[in-house]
Parts: C-alpha cells; structure tokens; sequence
C-alpha cells in the first residue's frame, strides 16, 4: 500500500464526510420517554475555592460531594484522601498556578463552558434513546470537573465524570506538553458527548465471544459505534469514532485498499497483542496498514462490516446486534465488499 497518501481532498469527499456516513436508519421511536441527565457542576464549586480559606472550602467539599470527592482526590488528582491540609494546600497552589498554565487553563475552562446548554440537550437525547433500548440500566450523574490535565472521562460507581479542561480546543498551547500531538485535534468540546457515552457503553456492554482474534475485536468495537450512531443522532460520522472530517474522508478514499491490506496479511484471524494493539488502539497512525493512515483503524473497519450487516439485514434488531456472539456470522453476512 505504498503508494496511500494524503491528497487534497475534492468536494466529492467533503460532502461525504459533512453529510456523515454510517448506517442511519431510525431503530429507535421518536416518541420515546424523555430523560433529563443531571449535571454536576462541580468545575464551578471546585474553582470558588479561596486561597486564602481553603482549609474550610475544602472541608465543605467534602461535605456537599461527599461520593464525588474520593473519586475527584484520588482517581484525578491522585493526591491522598485522608490529607486534608495536604489537599486543601495543594488546591490553593494549583488554582493560582501560572506556571504550569493551572490558572490560565481553569480561567478559560469557566468562560469556555459557562453555557453547557447543547452538552446537556445531546445527554438528554442520548440517555432517553438508551433508557428506551434497555430500562434496567442505571442512568448516571454527570459530573464536570477540572483535572490539571489529568484526566478526560471516567466511569465508577455510577458517576460519569468528565475533565472540561482538556476540550478547550485542539490548538490551545498548554496541551503541548502533556499531550501527543495526534490526540490534539479531538480535545475540542463538540467531541465531549461523544466521549462520555463512549465510556458509558464500554462498561455497560461486555465483550461476549470465545475468540480473541482481531476479527472479534473489530466486530465488537464496530457494534458499540454502531450504537453510539444512534444514540447522537445529530453527530457526524467521524466524531461519532472521535476522528477529524480529514481523517474519515480519508478512510472512504482507501477503503478498499485497507481492506485489502487487511486480508493479503490474514491479520482478521490473528492474536498476537502486536496486531490487536496497533488496530485497535489510539495511535499516530495504524502500523499494520500504513504510516499514512489514521489511528485505530480497526475500529473504522470493523463499524464499517456491522454498519453493512445491518443494511442487508433489517429485520435484526439493536440488541439483536449486541447479543450476537459471532463475529465470523457478522462478517459473512455483511456482505462487506469496499
């Protein structure tokens, strides 16, 4: 695949990847129940906290997000819980911090999500799609937060966390030293929704074959996508698997040379941690196919089979879908030709 690169793209493409691709047919009412997320905004508690009286801010922390807390010191801050002073001195600093860009960054991340007014709207059509496909699961609280570049999102204990400060957008000069250039473009907050119920889904939905090989990694990531599809939406195709318009318009134009990639190394039957790990996980680029490529491109691959499968197979439903075990059935039956 040596002659794959990077071209100028034509309109022809660009109407692709604005209209968004992907399997849209409705599998979910219209007149479904409305849900309401709560949203927390603790971002907002978090940076009114004085410096000259955090001891007692914090201690009324504690107080007022008494589950949240543990989670916040912990898991995002990795500081000590039972250390309140250490805690509340370590705060004090990190909210006037210039150096580091704490207090530029926090200051930005208020103006930036003063108004959450369309994150709350996609959480609202999001979990009331979810609610209607499956009742029983507990419907999560939102937290905002801001994490001094720690963290993005988290799931634990039914509280579904998210660190604003790292969707201020993808030029924003602070990211450079705490992140990789290729996870840049995607820390911009239209690809905020799509990243909390991504986590949602990936602890909700268990992977449910015998088999390790890449062809039943690909299938299972490819049904979590096509579900999320219709969870948002309103998303566009290449936000939807956390890409830029330029990277999805450039796995339309080598579709079949990545597939064809894909099959003259008989990677789809392989299990080696070398091969699942470059196709499936975040990276510069997908090694196995070509430098030039996106990151994660099973992941686009194996959306692309379960999207063709639910095409040729309308009378399967979404949990049909997700109950579905073999993989092998899937691609067979997707009649995936690119």
């Amino acid at each position: 695949m040596s002659n794959i690169g990077y071209r100028v793209l034509s309109i022809l493409i660009f109407s692709l990847v604005l209209c968004g691709c992907g399997n849209r047919y409705q599998y979910i009412p219209k007149d479904i129940e409305p849900v309401t997320i709560d949203i927390v905004r603790f971002d907002s508690a978090l940076l009114a906290v004085r410096a000259d009286s955090a001891m007692q801010d914090v201690k009324r922390l504690y107080t007022e997000y008494e589950a949240f807390m543990p989670v916040y010191v912990e898991g995002v801050l990795r500081l000590p819980m039972a250390d309140t002073a250490y805690f509340s001195q370590q705060l004090a600093h990190f909210l006037v911090d210039t150096t580091m860009g704490f207090a530029q960054t926090n200051a930005l991340a208020k103006e930036r999500f003063a108004n959450i007014d369309s994150i709350q709207s996609a959480l609202n059509t999001a979990f009331s799609r979810l609610h209607y496909l499956y009742p029983d699961w507990t419907i999560p609280t939102i937290y905002l937060f801001v994490s001094g570049f720690n963290s993005t999102v988290f799931y634990y204990d039914n509280m579904l966390g998210v660190g604003i400060d790292m969707y201020l957008g993808s030029d924003y000069p602070y990211y450079n030293n705490v992140v990789y250039d290729y996870q840049r473009p995607t820390m911009q907050k239209q690809y905020l929704v799509r990243d909390l119920m991504s986590m949602y889904l990936a602890y909700n939905i268990a992977y449910n074959s015998k088999y390790n090989r890449l062809l039943e990694q690909m299938i299972f990531r490819g049904k979590q996508l096509f579900l999320l599809s219709q969870l948002l939406p309103d998303a566009p195709a290449w936000q939807i698997i956390g890409y830029t318009p330029e990277q999805w318009a450039w796995c339309l134009h080598y579709e079949q040379a990545i597939w064809n990639r894909i099959m003259e190394k008989r990677d789809l039957f392989k299990t080696e941690s070398s091969v699942l790990s470059s196709y499936m996980n975040e990276g510069p680029f997908t090694a196995e196919v070509t430098q030039d490529s996106p990151g994660r491109l099973g992941l686009w691959v194996g959306w692309r089979i379960v999207d063709s499968y639910m095409r040729h197979n309308q009378d399967i439903t979404l949990h049909d879908l997700l109950n579905e075990s073999d993989a092998q059935k899937i691609l067979e039956q997707s009649f995936y030709r690119p």
